[in-house]
């Protein structure tokens, strides 16, 4: 992989941030967000004293090619935080070359700085790629989510 670094997003990533963004709810076919909810998410997601946060991985160009966002969270199981990492997107050009293990590597990072109990993510049964990468970083449970 070229080289390529990993850092917390910034505010002048919008323009890009929302073209990934866009590009991983398309993957899920997710109907879109609602505007009020973008803005929403971006506000949180640049205030160091909110949940969400999110990391970019950044192209030898200055290009953002991937993202994640991640959240810390209580848990009955634990005293120590857990870390939900709840989106993960890598530009599709560039899939297979490691920015998707940056990203979770930063989540790992940061969640070890915070003594998290638990990093943990889910994904789509049919999100083969990915799955291979999660495969060799992380262990595949046995658990099934249910939604209202």
């Amino acid at each position: 992989m070229s080289k390529v670094s990993v850092r917390p997003l910034e505010a002048g990533d919008r323009e890009q941030w929302a073209k990934l963004f866009q590009g991983y709810l398309d993957f899920y076919n997710s109907p879109g967000l609602a505007g009020e909810v973008w803005e929403s998410t971006w506000t949180r997601l640049l205030n160091p004293d909110e949940d969400p946060s999110g990391f970019v991985v950044v192209g030898e160009d200055g290009a953002l090619i991937g993202l994640t966002h991640y959240t810390f969270h209580r848990s009955t199981w634990a005293i120590a935080p857990y870390c939900y990492l709840e989106d993960l997107f890598v530009n599709p050009e560039v899939r297979g070359t490691g920015a998707g293990r940056l990203l979770i590597e930063a989540v790992y990072k940061v969640a070890d700085e915070k003594n998290a109990a638990r990093v943990y993510w889910a994904t789509q049964h049919y999100n083969a790629a990915a799955r291979k990468l999660y495969d060799r970083i992380a262990t595949l449970t046995d658990f099934i989510q249910y939604r209202r």
